[in-house]
């Protein structure tokens, strides 16, 4: 039996109890054996970006964020959107990982599970995109409405949004 595949989950959202939180152990369950997943619940504690101390002098949590993305055979982003953008904790946290270039050719899901998502999740997938992130392409699904999709039990209870994550789960899989 092969060991499971360590993945840092990366949730856009700050609440404790988000739908995000709820989409990223959901995810967990479905896939079993497989994965492991861990959640970096330290995003709201990332300074602001600043390229003056990104390679020198780099916070204590910038630097463990980071090893936790090298020490991962794949990345999950689930996120809401915000005011038809990306969560700036989000932005935030990604725009660490720009000059260090620490998401280029790493496997990365992106799931936007928002009221609507549409605007954020066209512009995550964007800066995933030019900073290189492994298969995003393949790897990506918008859940509007997702407050309705996913229950306590962390259990997705909308038919073709667990199907369209199963397929991107077996294909992230594939690639890790």
């Amino acid at each position: 039996m092969t060991s499971p595949k360590k993945i840092l989950a990366i949730s856009g959202s700050t609440r404790a109890n988000s739908t995000n939180h709820k989409f990223i152990k959901a995810i967990e369950l479905l896939g079993g054996d497989a994965i492991r997943v861990d959640l970096f619940e330290s995003i709201s504690h990332l300074p602001h970006f600043n390229p003056d101390i990104s390679v020198e002098n780099v916070p204590e949590t910038v630097v463990a964020f980071r090893q936790m993305i090298a020490g991962a055979d794949g990345v999950l982003i689930c996120t809401p959107e915000y005011a038809h953008g990306v969560p700036g904790s989000m932005k935030n946290a990604i725009d660490w990982t720009v000059t260090t270039a620490d998401l280029d050719g790493k496997p990365t899901m992106l799931i936007t599970a928002s009221t609507d998502g549409r605007e954020g999740h066209k512009s995550l997938l964007e800066t995933l995109r030019v900073i290189q992130a492994k298969g995003v392409d393949e790897l990506q699904l918008l859940v509007s409405f997702a407050q309705t999709k996913v229950n306590q039990q962390f259990e997705i209870t909308d038919t073709p949004t667990l199907e369209a994550i199963q397929l991107i789960l077996k294909r992230y899989l594939e690639m890790l």
